[in-house]
């Protein structure tokens, strides 16, 4: 084994696990996981009117990412104040968007609060991944936190299969 292999399985074994999945989300919307595709890679030169499109019997762009970002929200609050209010009938409860600032204003509330997460789950430590989120009708801690991660890449392909439709069907503007 070269020594760059070595120091990085030295580096990875040590990381704790809660930083691990504080990088997996990051890396999701930011670049650099397994997949190769990211959030904020796919979003990239979307205007707001073609983020908006809907499809028969699917979602716009941007109402994918307004309900995927929603349970950033709520487990931020888990994680800051041990409270968990969330309902899924709310997480497609997206203001209508009318303009490019807008559709970057999403974009960047999205980004911000995933950084915010990111760092919170950086902080825990890993015992407490095992221990119910909030109620144990939820499970713990990792599952919901993985299941976050799991749900995103879920949305991430269909918003990636839309842009393509889109580029197959160009709006006329």
């Amino acid at each position: 084994m070269n020594p760059i292999h070595v120091l990085a399985f030295t580096i990875i074994h040590k990381m704790r696990i809660s930083k691990q999945i504080a990088r997996q989300l990051s890396e999701l919307h930011f670049g650099g996981n397994w997949t190769g595709v990211c959030f904020r890679e796919v979003l990239s030169g979307l205007d707001w009117v073609n983020a908006t499109k809907s499809f028969p019997q699917c979602n716009s762009i941007a109402r994918i990412l307004f309900h995927a970002n929603y349970f950033v929200g709520v487990q931020i609050r888990v994680l800051k104040e041990g409270i968990l209010e969330g309902k899924d009938a709310l997480s497609f409860n997206m203001p209508e968007i009318r303009s490019e600032v807008e559709w970057i204003s999403l974009q960047d509330r999205c980004w911000k609060e995933v950084e915010v997460l990111s760092e919170l789950i950086a902080e825990l430590p890993d015992e407490q991944l095992l221990l119910p989120f909030v109620n144990e009708k939820y499970g713990n801690y990792y599952r919901n936190l993985s299941g976050l991660i799991e749900h995103f890449h879920y949305h991430l392909g269909q918003m990636v299969i839309l842009k393509k439709q889109l580029k197959e069907e160009p709006l006329d503007l």
